[in-house]
């Protein structure tokens, strides 16, 4: 039977995402809504609802509508959000990439999503440019106006009126991001303004509401940043801090000079501040919250983070397939299971599959974890195939996630059934390396899997059957040359042979188990 959320379930109204989170802003138009951590730059509510405007009308001008796609990939910036918002005002749908990505994984997603505009930074515009050949890629904007580029400051200038755009939030895709799914190469994943809208209402009864001055380091292309810090966070009227890199002193710096109250972090970052001298340097007594989300929170972790920095640690669980929320800690109130990842969020069931008999597991016992819900994806671009892999015919998405629920709904994850690595709260699709390294001339087979790492969470291991003769060092540089540094296999295993099914489909549960019991 399925478990619902102890929640009463939210109002989801039906309107575009940016006219939700825009509404009656003129009452906050003077506040600061975003700033650029390094230099300070900002921009007011106001100025961030007539700039977004502004980008819609220059778009429109441009031919660009519904059914249109625009890429971005950029650092953290404040003009992102007001990119995003005026892409999304014209009609368009925005799909962000990773500014790690290497040319050949930018141009895979700009041809695979057809994007007809590209945004970028000055820093990126070679590798951009180099990318979108061959695509349907027509203009390149820069935030920072470079030479050889579009001005995307002139884009947030326009001084047309925005489009009156007919929306069917329902239906109409208002992001696509892209996710390995359960498995494979990364799909584009089709988040339709009420999926996200939903996503809001439902977080409010996790986070609460009232303005909070909070600081993003989660980048933005990530589902996790883009919706719990910089489209939330204008909904409740807060201040969001954009910090391009992570860097541990400066994070710091940010949380004392700008007073910060709420972070939202990955598990490798929170590891950080339990263990730096450099936090016994600071004023961090304005931090309120630290919320983790991406990868799995240990228990003792979560406490002693909540020790070192004298504030609630809460954590959460989702995918972008469910744009995000799943679950999580109540903020306010004392109840909280360190090492849980809370309860349903709003409007929301899920069900435990035993995965030897396909059935509902029995009470108390493991399963994947299934969930349905307004906030569960449209489905994959261009990819029916896979959607109804992950989406069944009535509405349950397959998280390929194993779980336990206890006696009063707290879930926990204790396992995966799908096969993707998390590095530093990053997907990291093996099938990905596994092509990448059979296209050596000296490998004959591969496999990869992810092995425990403290700092990192999981390190990508390539176990490697060899046709002539090669070196660890060599497959290393190999993979670094072919995909971006966060994918990179860190440890390699020379074997004589890859478990495999008789279908052929590697074993990757065998690999795990041998690491397992290698000792110490």
């Amino acid at each position: 039977m399925p478990f619902r959320s102890p929640y009463p379930d939210a109002e989801i109204p039906h309107v575009p995402l940016s006219e939700f989170i825009f509404a009656g802003v003129e009452e906050a138009a003077d506040e600061v809504a975003l700033i650029d951590g390094p230099t300070g730059r900002s921009y007011t509510y106001g100025e961030t609802n007539r700039n977004s405007q502004a980008v819609a009308a220059g778009l429109a001008q441009l031919g660009i509508g519904k059914g249109d796609k625009v890429a971005i990939i950029s650092p953290n910036l404040p003009e992102y959000s007001i990119a995003v918002h005026g892409i999304m005002r014209a009609g368009a749908c925005v799909t962000t990439m990773n500014p790690l990505y290497l040319e050949s994984e930018i141009h895979h997603q700009l041809e695979d999503a057809d994007a007809r505009v590209f945004i970028t930074v000055s820093a990126m515009l070679e590798k951009a440019k180099s990318a979108a050949k061959g695509t349907h890629v027509e203009k390149i904007f820069t935030f920072d106006d470079a030479d050889g580029s579009e001005s995307f400051t002139s884009l947030m200038h326009h001084a047309g009126p925005p489009p009156q755009v007919n929306i069917d939030p329902a239906n109409d895709v208002a992001a696509m991001l892209y996710s390995s799914g359960t498995t494979g190469l990364p799909k584009g994943v089709m988040l339709t303004h009420r999926n996200l809208v939903a996503a809001m209402q439902q977080t409010s009864k996790l986070f609460g509401t009232g303005r909070a001055r909070s600081l993003l380091i989660l980048p933005v292309f990530h589902i996790y940043g883009f919706h719990c810090v910089a489209n939330f966070d204008l909904l409740q009227r807060g201040t969001v801090v954009m910090m391009p890199r992570f860097d541990m002193d400066q994070f710091l710096g940010y949380v004392q000079n700008y007073k910060i109250e709420r972070a939202c972090l990955v598990p490798p970052i929170i590891l950080g501040l339990v263990k730096s001298p450099l936090v016994d340097k600071y004023d961090l007594s304005s931090l309120k919250l630290v919320f983790s989300g991406a990868a799995p929170l240990d228990a003792d972790l979560a406490a002693a983070c909540e020790k070192r920095l004298n504030c609630k640690v809460r954590q959460g669980y989702g995918l972008t397939e469910t744009s995000p929320g799943v679950c999580g800690h109540p903020i306010d109130g004392d109840k909280v299971r360190h090492g849980s990842v809370g309860v349903l969020v709003p409007n929301t069931e899920a069900k435990l599959i035993d995965l030897s008999t396909g059935e509902e597991a029995t009470s108390g016992a493991p399963g994947e974890l299934w969930v349905r819900g307004p906030q569960v994806m449209k489905g994959y671009y261009k990819n029916p195939d896979s959607t109804r892999n992950t989406i069944t015919e009535d509405g349950w998405l397959r998280t390929g996630d194993i779980a336990v629920i206890d006696e009063d709904n707290w879930i926990t994850i204790v396992d995966r059934a799908k096969e993707l690595i998390k590095f530093k709260g990053l997907q990291v699709a093996p099938a990905e390396l596994e092509a990448v390294l059979l296209n050596h001339p000296s490998i004959a087979d591969a496999a990869v899997i992810g092995v425990p790492d403290e700092e990192a969470g999981e390190l990508p291991k390539a176990f490697v059957v060899k046709k002539h003769e090669v070196t660890a060092e060599e497959v290393l540089a190999y993979v670094a040359s072919q995909v971006a540094p966060y994918k990179k296999i860190r440890i390699v295993e020379f074997v004589d042979q890859i478990p495999k099914s008789p279908s052929g489909k590697i074993l990757r549960r065998i690999l795990k188990d041998r690491e397992r019991e290698k000792p110490a």
